[in-house]
């Protein structure tokens, strides 16, 4: 990688696409929307507009535009209709909210995702991860995918509700999945389809928030009369400076939140880091060798993290290659300049991660899974947003080293005790929801690590 990148230059004239057009471009944009980001960066550049009629898209592919958006003037974009697509789901928890309802959630939501508190719940997820590895057995095939969400679900709902709630996680990811197809769907559909028309994944989805509804309204109901040692009766006793806590509808929003954003980027993150290990023998067997010898054969925890710097650099390394959350979307609230370009009230923002942690401007060889590349400085010489998994600014995700911590000590209990080798005759597909997903899932055969 280049240590200082050249200042872009950007053309007055914004390349775009108007009228019939534009609705074909949108229509292969919501059908195959990473195909569709590749193209436009290659034969647009940096900056491309998408018009139809009054309505304006910008798409950005450079990481300063990026970081004007979600960083220096963030107050200027609100979350666009792809987002409040969720409301019914998520209502106005941390990924929905914006202004001042948002800072007040964050201010109150903070205190739970403290070091002393992501300390607390690394012992949960080292629990549930013996327990899943003792349920494996050498040269079985497992779907993976479906093996790290029944993990992260089964640790989320953990350390939310303070209970080992096994049958109910199980019940909670079937729930969610549910949810995340739906809107995998309507995103096909580019949003044409109401949730509330009966096609089957409308009738399943809606079915499924009616069940965590009522998981969830019942045990912070409990909660409040029996407080616990979890994340949720911190939520439950936490007040703002003018001794405000959150309603019932307001926690109810955010436990939705985190029962969603907590359990799925990481579940995503691990499955693409175990396939890419899968592909990638020499990697994966350095990590064995660090996860050995450091743990010896013991369970690791939280102490252990700087311990497993190469650890940590696969993960990076993964989530640069096939970050969970793929792309993000904003919608202009004031009229504002990003770069040279007059952004009007309306105007709908889109830069997909994808195409930016792929951009051989920033990473030398980028379409190579390269841990090592992580070894130096390199982070600290990437510009703003050029490598942001877990969003950027003010708004990046609030449980970052909850999911840093979580997906490392699941990795290392993993890679000490097994290889894997990728099932043959199966087909690996993104699926590019909410969050990139495995279409499919993703097979593979157990393998002892013994080294």
């Amino acid at each position: 990688m280049t240590t200082s990148t050249p200042t872009p230059t950007y053309p007055n004239e914004v390349p775009g696409i108007n009228g019939l057009s534009a609705v074909w471009q949108l229509i292969q944009f919501s059908r195959k929307p990473i195909e569709f980001s590749i193209k436009s960066a290659k034969e647009y550049g940096d900056v491309e507009r998408i018009s139809i009629g009054s309505t304006h898209i910008y798409i950005f592919h450079h990481p300063d535009l990026i970081s004007e958006v979600l960083s220096k003037k963030n107050q200027h974009f609100i979350k666009d209709i792809s987002y409040r697509s969720l409301k019914g789901f998520l209502g106005n928890g941390l990924l929905l909210s914006d202004g001042e309802l948002w800072q007040r959630h964050r201010r109150l939501m903070q205190p739970a995702f403290t070091q002393d508190k992501i300390s607390a719940y690394a012992a949960t997820a080292i629990e549930s991860t013996v327990e899943m590895l003792n349920t494996w057995k050498n040269g079985e095939v497992r779907d993976i995918h479906q093996e790290m969400s029944q993990l992260t679900v089964k640790v989320i709902t953990k350390v939310l509700f303070g209970v080992d709630v096994t049958q109910v996680a199980l019940e909670i990811g079937d729930a969610l999945e549910a949810i995340m197809l739906q809107s995998y769907h309507r995103g096909q559909t580019s949003f044409l389809v109401p949730t509330w028309i009966p096609t089957p994944s409308n009738l399943r989805a809606n079915q499924a928030i009616k069940y965590l509804n009522k998981i969830v309204v019942s045990i912070i109901e409990e909660r409040l009369h029996s407080p616990q040692d979890d994340l949720l009766s911190s939520l439950l006793s936490t007040q703002d400076e003018d001794g405000n806590q959150l309603s019932m509808d307001e926690l109810r929003d955010e436990v939705m939140t985190l029962l969603l954003a907590g359990h799925e980027t990481t579940a995503n993150s691990l499955t693409w880091t175990l396939m890419l290990l899968a592909q990638n023998p020499v990697v994966a067997t350095k990590l064995t060798l660090e996860t050995q010898s450091v743990l010896k054969g013991r369970e690791p925890d939280i102490t252990d993290l700087p311990l497993l710097p190469y650890t940590e650099m696969v993960l990076k390394e993964s989530m640069r290659l096939y970050p969970s959350a793929w792309a993000l979307t904003r919608e202009v609230v004031q009229d504002c300049m990003i770069g040279p370009y007059l952004l009007e009230k309306g105007t709908s923002v889109y830069f997909s991660q994808w195409i930016v942690h792929r951009d051989a401007r920033f990473f030398d060889n980028p379409e190579k899974f390269s841990p090592e590349r992580w070894m130096g400085e390199l982070e600290l010489n990437l510009p703003p947003c050029a490598y942001f998994p877990f969003g950027a600014g003010p708004r990046s995700c609030i449980g970052k080293a909850f999911s840093m911590m979580e997906a490392t000590l699941i990795l290392a209990m993993i890679s000490k005790q097994h290889y894997f080798k990728l099932a043959p005759d199966q087909s690996i597909e993104l699926l590019p929801s909410i969050t990139l997903r495995p279409k499919h899932g993703i097979k593979m055969i157990l393998e002892s690590s013994n080294l």
